[in-house]
């Protein structure tokens, strides 16, 4: 009779790669979503004190990883489509108008729908008064002026004055540009 510290005399022992790998497979399926957080940590903490490869094989049976062909295929598709959504986000960001940064003087650029704006926007989701960019300290600052719909500097809200550089997208409401000195 065996103390539950002993193998059988004819089982084979674990060793360091084959618990590499089942760990390994773990991993894998945990971040491929086929395993549950709990799940994945109950198999972990089983993986590493299993002293037998039939113990492993029992807790990665249902994570075997595919074929050569099958990680090929899914590999090329994962490129291809990674490479449309860079394509896609260089063709939106393309297609931004341009907002000339202003020649430096005493009055700041206003920007927003009312005819007395030196940028006036034809769009509904621009207010009245909507913003304003002027150069401080030779930095360009822009201001929201209590917008209905918000100014946005690349993808966030600013709330109060944010310092921009050319390059940077800006938006008003839902109307956005590039900010260029050319």
């Amino acid at each position: 009779m065996t103390t539950p510290f002993e193998l059988p005399a004819n089982s084979p022992r674990l060793t360091d790669a084959e618990r590499d790998r089942a760990l390994g497979l773990l991993r894998e399926g945990a971040a491929q979503g086929r395993l549950s957080h709990d799940t994945f940590l109950f198999r972990m903490e089983r993986a590493l004190q299993a002293r037998r490869p039939d113990e492993l094989a029992l807790l990665t049976a249902d994570l075997r990883s595919e074929g050569t062909w099958t990680r090929r295929v899914v590999g090329a598709v994962e490129r291809m489509s990674a490479f449309t959504a860079r394509i896609g986000r260089a063709w939106s960001a393309e297609r931004l108008p341009k907002l000339l940064l202003p020649l430096p003087g005493p009055h700041p650029l206003r920007i927003g729908r009312d005819p007395v704006n030196g940028l006036r926007l034809s769009h509904e989701t621009a207010s009245r008064l909507h913003a304003e960019l002027s150069l401080q300290g030779g930095l360009w600052v822009l201001r929201d002026l209590g917008s209905t719909n918000g100014t946005t500097v690349n993808g966030r809200r600013v709330t109060g004055a944010v310092v921009v550089r050319a390059g940077d997208v800006v938006g008003f409401g839902q109307m956005s540009f590039r900010l260029s000195h050319d």
